[in-house]
């Protein structure tokens, strides 16, 4: 399957996950109570037209703007669709690095469960800044797709790390069930930690949650790399946000887009960003 095809394929989901998004109410299940109804301009609330539907290509030959009403659309929907189609392309180049010995065939599993995975990350942190909580059912999906891919490793290529060299550094065994158990442990015990130093006000229980499946999904000591590198983008956001925004030290922040980060920075960039922050700190 070409990268083109792929992409166009990747940006259709895309959409989708923006109707979920905004559709998406804490009383229903996540899919099934978004999904009736046509979409529409939120504005006029006109029914969207089939070429109004078109992933990205809409957006630009509409000038970003309703064909009926002229209201702009937001930035967002574009951003997202151009987001996941960039997924679908990027995570199987990736995997073909990590596995660069597996025969062609065994890809199907892992591509499969880090795409969908990524697709999850990308629906969780649009829910998360619209309503600030992390539906469970999106969590439970990543666990589920955590026990397959540990279940792939354990059956293939044993423990892999997003890291690299760097990983043995931290290991503390060859078996996936383990390395992977102690990264989901790790989890919650570093975010439940922070929940009860700070009484609740610090972290909610949501990114504990999502925090332990993707422990799950990343092993130790990867996990420690997405949590870092989650802290440290969110840390330079929240001191954007009030340079810029005049947000104070007590404003809400949801954090769970800022895992999602993390965790695409250690999958895609894992090696490289490893070995940079190591080498600068023990140059």
């Amino acid at each position: 399957m070409t990268a083109s095809l792929l992409f166009l394929i990747g940006a259709a989901v895309g959409s989708f996950l923006n109707v979920v998004a905004l559709r998406y109410s804490p009383d229903h299940f996540l899919f099934f109570g978004s999904l009736h109804g046509r979409s529409h301009c939120p504005h006029c609330k006109k029914t969207l037209r089939w070429f109004e539907l078109a992933p990205i290509v809409s957006f630009v030959l509409q000038g970003g703007r309703c064909l009926r009403c002229r209201a702009r659309i937001g930035i967002r929907y574009p951003a997202v669709e151009l987001l996941s189609g960039l997924i679908f392309v990027f995570v199987p180049l990736r995997l073909s690095i990590v596995f660069p010995l597996l025969p062609t065939t065994y890809y199907l599993l892992p591509t499969v469960v880090w795409v969908v995975v990524f697709e999850l990350l990308l629906l969780i942190s649009l829910i998360d800044l619209r309503h600030s909580l992390i539906p469970d059912e999106a969590n439970i999906a990543l666990g589920a797709l955590g026990i397959a891919y540990v279940v792939f490793l354990a059956a293939t290529a044993g423990v892999v790390s997003f890291t690299g060299d760097i990983a043995p550094l931290l290991s503390v065994s060859q078996n996936p069930w383990v390395a992977h158990g102690l990264g989901a442990l790790f989890g919650l015990l570093f975010f439940g930690a922070i929940i009860a130093i700070t009484r609740g006000r610090g972290m909610g229980l949501g990114d504990l949650k999502l925090a332990i499946p993707l422990g799950f999904l990343f092993g130790w000591p990867d996990i420690m790399m997405v949590t870092m590198f989650g802290f440290v983008v969110g840390a330079a956001y929240g001191i954007w946000a009030m340079a810029a925004r005049g947000k104070h030290m007590k404003s809400a922040v949801p954090f769970g887009p800022f895992l999602a980060l993390g965790a695409a920075l250690v999958f895609f960039f894992g090696y490289e960003l490893a070995d940079a922050y190591f080498s600068f700190f023990l140059a």
